[in-house]
């Protein structure tokens, strides 16, 4: 994470490759940990007039201020509230409560009331991408983001 924050090059590089996998028959994006980050700013960057997408992040770090929230692009408002992705009609944040990359466990409070947090249970796996792509929760917001 360090590294994505601290050198350009390389954030524009892995924004760049992320950019390239979402095409307009992508429907729903799912970001996992720094993932999560790179999904954001990367569906932040897309123009609002394309196909309508569903964001799925899991164990997300993107609530945390200092370390990420205050280091994203776009900026915060100066409202403090995190812009939103134009493209995203429906956006899941699924957190484990022991997750200790998720701190920051509702991304509703920065992000706007749109957000649906909710709370999984990964056991002893707490930040496991595993853990979180088998939960229930994560199976629906798929789900729904594909239906619509």
């Amino acid at each position: 994470m360090r590294r994505y924050f601290t050198e350009p090059k390389l954030r524009e590089a892995v924004r760049a490759r992320a950019a390239e996998l979402i095409t307009p028959d992508t429907r729903v994006v799912v970001g996992h940990s720094l993932g999560s980050v790179v999904a954001y700013e990367v569906l932040c960057a897309l123009r609002p007039e394309r196909p309508p997408l569903t964001l799925v992040t899991l164990g997300s770090p993107l609530g945390l201020a200092g370390l990420v929230f205050d280091r994203l692009q776009p900026a915060p408002q100066q409202d403090s509230t995190g812009v939103w992705p134009a493209p995203v009609k429906q956006w899941t944040n699924l957190a484990d409560s022991g997750d200790v990359v998720a701190l920051v466990r509702e991304l509703a409070p920065r992000f706007g009331p749109e957000v649906l947090d909710l709370l999984v249970d990964n056991g002893s796996e707490m930040h496991s991408m595993r853990a979180y792509l088998t939960a229930v929760e994560t199976g629906t917001a798929i789900a729904m983001g594909l239906t619509r």
